[in-house]
């Protein structure tokens, strides 16, 4: 009888807390939040006509690795699958668009190279299933595999990825690759012309019109991955990320939630490599390599692992970093552009961003939107002796103390 009383009680003052807390939040507060989301999408929007060409660049590269970081962060900071495999399924993305809607002819290195020049939309989407087809593929074994031997597993792929770009000629161009065909949707170009467009006398062009394109493409990545973590199959992806043995408890499927949530990584995978494909405007072996999984890693690490909005920050930090040090490379400090001495950019840009790795392991776990949260909750904790801390003191007997770090995947 006793068992049975004390949870009600408990959930008497956790309501109690909740309702002396409540009242504290001013109005304003409440609406901040979504005004702020409306007003930054708002700049967004408008940015391409005051800002140059190279930032609009910059923006859309990081939108392709925000896509991909994304992903990643599902499999590795959520369901607690380590895969170095990453820059193999951008691979597959970005192959499979430029064969799909690429033109033949020209020349390789030994061949003629090939194309199925279908429609863009179509190359892209074959990218996407494709890599998760592939990451479907390679789930049987991610599903028997754990911790270093995934991650040793899955480096594997990485250098058949390396081999396959440097060999299969006709389809990659070898290790010279070959060039990406221009996106376009229904007609609509999303290249330097056809058709010809200005928005208040300013021409929109290929930097303009890609910027708009990995706008929706990063915000629609981001709001799926926020929604399936809402949902019951996100809740037991981190109860499986916790302990396996407690998921299967539950009644969770251990293998099939492994297999599904490695698919769904290498689709973000893939679209992120359609993406940076079109960014950079063609595809070659060393654009696929390890570096590119680590630096993945590194982005979801310093963002947050588990958080959707820490893999944003974290792929904005790493990619744009070393873009912002070669263009300013002439008024930095010890940065200088190659061949003239001193640091080059990207070099300089990943002492930094692996000094931030370190720093971030030892004194921040959850990362830039650890810190963020941190100051948040400082914001919100009632004064000393406030009718609101006096209310609520029966409450954080039994509730984590506000102060606490988030746990490891958490989504706040």
């Amino acid at each position: 009888m006793s068992d049975t009383l004390s949870a009600p009680t408990g959930a008497r003052g956790r309501t109690a807390a909740a309702d002396t807390s409540r009242p504290g939040r001013s109005p304003l507060l409440r609406w901040l939040r979504p005004v702020l989301l409306v007003a930054a999408l708002v700049v967004l929007l408008v940015l391409p006509l005051y800002v140059e060409e190279f930032w609009l660049r910059t923006g859309f590269a990081v939108a392709g690795a925000i896509v991909g970081a994304i992903g990643l962060n599902l499999l590795v900071g959520t369901s607690g699958q380590l895969s170095l495999a990453h820059a193999f399924f951008l691979a597959v993305g970005a192959i499979t668009y430029t064969y799909v809607s690429g033109e033949s002819g020209g020349l390789g290195t030994r061949a003629a190279l090939r194309g199925l020049e279908l429609p863009p939309i179509v190359g892209m989407v074959l990218g996407v299933l494709l890599a998760g087809l592939a990451g479907l593929l390679f789930s049987p074994i991610a599903a028997r595999l754990r911790g270093i031997y995934l991650g040793v597993a899955s480096l594997g792929l990485v250098f058949i990825g390396v081999h396959v770009l440097n060999t299969w000629t006709p389809v990659t161009g070898g290790f010279n690759g070959r060039s990406v065909p221009e996106f376009s949707l229904f007609g609509f170009s999303f290249g330097n012309s056809d058709p010809t467009l200005f928005v208040l006398g300013v021409p929109y062009r290929e930097a303009e019109r890609l910027w708009y394109l990995g706008i929706v493409l990063a915000l629609a990545a981001y709001v799926f991955a926020r929604n399936l973590l809402r949902s019951r199959p996100g809740r037991a992806l981190e109860t499986l990320r916790d302990s396996e043995v407690a998921a299967s408890v539950m009644g969770v499927n251990v293998q099939a939630y492994k297999a599904r949530v490695f698919m769904v990584s290498s689709m973000y995978a893939g679209l992120s490599g359609v993406m940076y494909a079109l960014s950079i405007g063609s595809i070659a072996p060393e654009s696929f390599g390890l570096t590119v999984s680590v630096l993945y890693l590194a982005m979801i690490v310093l963002g947050g692992l588990g958080s959707v909005g820490g893999a944003a920050l974290g792929a904005a930090f790493v990619t744009a970093l070393p873009l912002v040090f070669q263009q300013f490379a002439d008024v930095l400090p010890l940065v200088s552009a190659p061949g003239e001495g001193g640091i080059a950019a990207g070099t300089a840009a990943r002492y930094l961003f692996g000094l931030a790795i370190v720093l971030v392991v030892l004194f921040e776990p959850g990362g830039l939107v650890g810190i963020a949260h941190r100051f948040r909750r400082r914001g919100r904790r009632p004064g000393r002796g406030s009718p609101s801390a006096t209310a609520g003191s029966g409450a954080r007997s039994t509730d984590p103390d506000p102060s606490d770090p988030p746990a490891r995947g958490s989504t706040r």
